[in-house]
């Protein structure tokens, strides 16, 4: 080894020490495959974080325009959470939660932890409390937007409470993370951007902007649909046309010898009506990944 790459390991390893492990990889590198996660619900966003989800132990932050998909995608991991056997809470400051719209997503909420709190305050420390139990799997926060100080909500119209939002944030974080880590929970921050005939469905594009166990600046796209939230079978087929777990001749879609469906929607009811070849066709596709997404950085964010 050189004198120049010692010293860029010594460099690296001091920077490691002083601000953790992930903060500096090189962008090709491998991701640490212990890493212990809980599925967002799409193929697609799972492979494009590099370890397969959200990682637990992790503050994650979900962020886009309004009507993106950010609550969607922060539902399915509860119900992936759920069906591991774990535990979750959803902390609503927005007081918007659609139990309807969570059922479909695959959450089972007779047994979801809620909480409608008041103000910021209120909000932060119930999570913290949550975090420290160590018996929560994941606690979703939607959305930071709606996390308004105890100070501004009991104040006069027309008062200045400039910053106190960004100070509440900044304190509960720094209060959050170690037990955060200690206890291997997943926090999710929902937070906004401010900026045929029938629809019954969307796509919608996700961006992985900063990522500390995986390379970062993937990205990802995932079909949300009315009837369901995030398709799982249009995920698997995607991601098997690009992974060559699927192959696509003409209109038909083929795996190995089988032709699984004349069109995607085809091939969509046979992947969920015969659950065998669709989990055989993610193991596939998550075996073969190794970047999804890298080439087209552009596009909306959820």
């Amino acid at each position: 080894m050189s004198e120049k790459a010692r010293a860029i390991d010594q460099a690296i390893l001091q920077i490691e020490k002083q601000f953790g492990k992930g903060s500096i990889m090189k962008l090709g590198a491998a991701a640490d495959e212990k890493i212990d996660v809980i599925s967002t619900g799409s193929i697609a966003v799972d492979l494009a974080l590099g370890v397969g989800g959200f990682p637990r132990g992790r503050i994650v932050e979900i962020y886009g325009p309004e009507a993106s998909g950010k609550t969607t995608l922060a539902l399915h991991a509860v119900a992936s959470a759920q069906k591991d056997g774990g535990t979750a809470a959803f902390i609503d400051a927005e007081h918007a939660l659609d139990a309807a719209w969570a059922r479909k997503c695959g959450v089972n909420t007779d047994e979801l932890l809620i909480s409608q709190p008041d103000n910021g305050q209120q909000a932060l420390e119930i999570a913290d409390t949550l975090v420290r139990s160590g018996a929560v799997d994941i606690v979703v926060v939607d959305s930071v937007a709606a996390l308004v100080p105890r100070e501004e909500i009991e104040g006069e119209m027309g008062d200045a409470h400039m910053g106190l939002q960004a100070r509440l944030m900044s304190q509960a974080l720094r209060k959050l993370t170690g037990s955060i880590s200690k206890t291997k929970t997943t926090v999710i921050f929902i937070n906004q951007l401010k900026q045929g005939d029938q629809v019954i469905g969307r796509r919608v594009k996700v961006k992985v902007v900063k990522n500390k166990v995986a390379p970062p600046f993937r990205v990802a796209e995932m079909e949300i649909l009315s009837s369901e939230g995030i398709s799982r079978e249009g995920g698997l087929i995607d991601m098997g046309i690009t992974t060559g777990v699927l192959d696509k001749s003409g209109a038909w879609i083929n795996y190995g010898k089988q032709r699984i469906g004349q069109g995607r929607e085809n091939a969509k009811q046979f992947l969920r009506e015969h659950a065998d070849v669709a989990a055989e066709v993610e193991a596939k596709i998550r075996e073969r990944t190794v970047a999804v997404g890298v080439e087209n950085p552009d596009g909306e964010e959820a």
